[in-house]
């Protein structure tokens, strides 16, 4: 791996690390259900709500520029977030830091499209740029456990400055040159608008927040359809809503499951951050692991199967926690279930994507997936028997995959565009 591409790997790494770690410290953070659940989701809805348009700005200005504003930013504002005197503070900035890491994830693509030109070599930087998604998710419960156990809540966003520092220094000297491509700052913003009251009516079950997004949603499909260059080409949808749908309910459980959970081992069986983050190991293992095996399934098989074994698994794990007393075999089926399904939706939505939209598609089933997490701590939060409820609805999600990919398409050659949705 060069320099250019380790520094590359590495903000991703950072990014996605953030969507997990701080969820192992929210016992310490204190507040209410609602506070905690919104400093998870505040990063979460952001971050899903800019994806839509975060390769298109680094089309524009440039890929180089977007990406060293995004991990600059995504470097400081982790700082602020270390030393915020509040919660309610803490939660804002977790929302800057969801915009920092959108802008992080799209000039990255763009950068590594630029330094490696010839589609093999793109090929294999893509699969390593890639491969550290498991990882990130892997590592967040484990890193915040030691971190918040030996140091406290605030060493959790005070390592993301050294990273960052790291990372920007990896990719001096590259530049790119600025586009012509317009950014259409409405639809981002009622974006944001739509998933921000969406998971505050999820939170606070306030028919009045449901309904003003039901009006941010008819607004951004206005936008949409009067737009010259929309986030959604037609067709996209009507193509791959059936991996889109697998991917939200994968991730509304997984998220869902792991903050529950983290509540219940810390203030219900009095475990420390530190043995909490040891007890999702069985759950976190299988996500670094698999998904090299999950890839040769793809490859030779298609995508049909790996989602399909993937949802099963996922769903027996969460049944397997709802009716049992045992964990750490249930945890280890939901990370097989999980590092089945994940990868596999990758191959699935760019192959079923109309032709030259697998960019597209890509932030689409990003934007899905974190869109699936937000509502999950949303609405598993305050439930104290979870589990159930998720393994039901994943289940209903791996029927409904089965009728509607019942020969599934064929996954298409890694592209330049393939990373983004993983």
């Amino acid at each position: 791996m060069n320099r250019s591409l380790f520094g590359l790997s590495l903000a991703y790494f950072l990014v996605l690390l953030d969507t997990t770690v701080l969820t192992i410290a929210l016992p310490s953070l204190g507040g209410s259900l609602a506070d905690r659940q919104w400093a998870v989701n505040a990063y979460t809805v952001a971050f899903a709500a800019v994806l839509l348009t975060g390769g298109s700005l680094a089309d524009r200005y440039g890929a180089a520029r977007v990406f060293r504003i995004g991990v600059a930013s995504f470097g400081v504002i982790s700082l602020l977030c270390g030393i915020s005197p509040s919660l309610p503070v803490l939660i804002g900035l977790r929302a800057l830091l969801g915009v920092a890491g959108a802008l992080c994830l799209g000039g990255s693509l763009g950068l590594i499209a630029q330094l490696y030109p010839a589609p093999p070599a793109r090929a294999r930087a893509m699969g390593v740029w890639a491969a550290v998604t498991g990882t990130a998710l892997a590592a967040g419960p484990l890193v915040g456990g030691v971190l918040v156990d030996l140091y406290g809540w605030r060493a959790v966003f005070l390592v993301n400055p050294p990273i960052a520092a790291i990372s920007l220094l990896s990719i001096a000297g590259v530049v790119s040159d600025a586009g012509r491509r317009r950014s259409f700052w409405a639809g981002q913003v009622v974006a944001c608008l739509f998933l921000g009251l969406l998971a505050q009516a999820a939170i606070s079950r306030s028919w009045l927040a449901a309904a003003a997004a039901c009006v941010a949603l008819a607004v951004l499909v206005t936008i949409e359809r009067r737009s010259a260059a929309p986030a959604l080409p037609g067709g996209l949808l009507r193509s791959t809503w059936p991996e889109l749908v697998a991917g939200t309910v994968a991730n509304f459980a997984f998220s869902g499951a792991l903050f529950v959970l983290t509540l219940l081992l810390q203030e219900g069986e009095h475990l420390t951050p530190m043995q909490t983050g040891l007890a999702f190991l069985p759950l976190t293992l299988p996500m670094a692991v698999n998904p090299v095996l999950t890839g040769r399934i793809v490859a030779r098989y298609g995508p049909r199967w790996p989602v399909l074994g993937g949802l099963v698994l996922l769903a027996a794990g969460l049944t397997g926690l709802a009716l049992t007393d045992l964990t750490a075999p249930w945890l280890l089926v939901m990370g097989f279930g999980l590092s089945f399904c994940l990868p596999a939706l990758v191959a699935g939505t760019v192959a079923a994507a109309p032709p030259g939209t697998a960019g597209t598609a890509g932030g689409v089933l990003n934007a899905a997936r974190q869109t699936g997490a937000t509502l999950g701590v949303a609405l598993l939060g305050p439930l104290t028997h979870a589990m159930l409820p998720a393994a039901i609805l994943v289940a209903a999600s791996a029927v409904l995959f089965a009728v509607t990919r019942r020969s599934g398409p064929v996954a298409r050659a890694a592209s330049p565009d393939v990373a983004q949705t993983s």
